[in-house]
């Protein structure tokens, strides 16, 4: 039996991505410019130390893009400048340093995937958030050659049934660790008047 990567990355994340799918601020009937800075500060809080950790030990087909940059960039715009903050977000766990270069192209999958849901979010709602540009959800436009890039070296670097496990397992931090932060400001929101 061929063992393949993504496949068992779909496999071991699929209830994940689903939960996050239905629960993120942007997950909402009709979001607003509220929602998307919800949303903001929640992949910032998310993805601040994944950056750091990753910066520390890069995966060295992968060439590197600053999605936190993207993040923060949004945050500052000014059609966000009379918009309520949410509450500051607990501080996400710390990454382990010696994980295995496996478990960090399964971290990496998560990332880079969640730019495919954020095209099909930015033509939703590009339109009702405006005069937002929206430069996250956006990116550089459309995420499939970089996707399919993306797969051709998770697939050339992560073969063996161990190093598989490895990335499932990386995979799986990555949406536990975003649905623990999300859980946090879910409970801070329902205590609040």
């Amino acid at each position: 039996m061929t063992l393949d990567v993504l496949t068992a990355l779909r496999a071991a994340t699929a209830q994940r991505h689903t939960e996050l799918d239905t629960r993120t601020p942007l997950a909402a009937p009709e979001p607003d410019l509220r929602a998307y800075r919800n949303h903001l500060q929640l992949l910032e809080a998310w993805l601040a130390p994944i950056h750091a950790w990753l910066l520390a030990a890069p995966l060295p087909q992968l060439q590197r893009r600053d999605y936190l940059t993207l993040i923060q960039s949004d945050l500052a715009h000014p059609a966000l400048q009379d918009v309520a903050a949410a509450p500051a977000l607990a501080d996400a766990e710390p990454w382990p340093q010696q994980e295995s270069e496996a478990y960090r192209w399964g971290v990496a999958y998560v990332i880079e995937g969640s730019q495919l849901g954020g095209a099909v979010l930015y033509k939703r709602l590009r339109e009702r958030l405006a005069p937002h540009p929206l430069e996250y959800l956006r990116g550089e436009g459309n995420p499939g050659p970089r996707w399919q890039q993306f797969l051709t070296a998770l697939r050339g670097a992560v073969v063996t049934a161990p190093q598989i496990e490895d990335a499932c397992r990386g995979a799986r931090q990555a949406f536990d660790s975003l649905i623990a932060l999300l859980n946090s400001s879910s409970e801070e929101t329902a205590g609040r008047p």
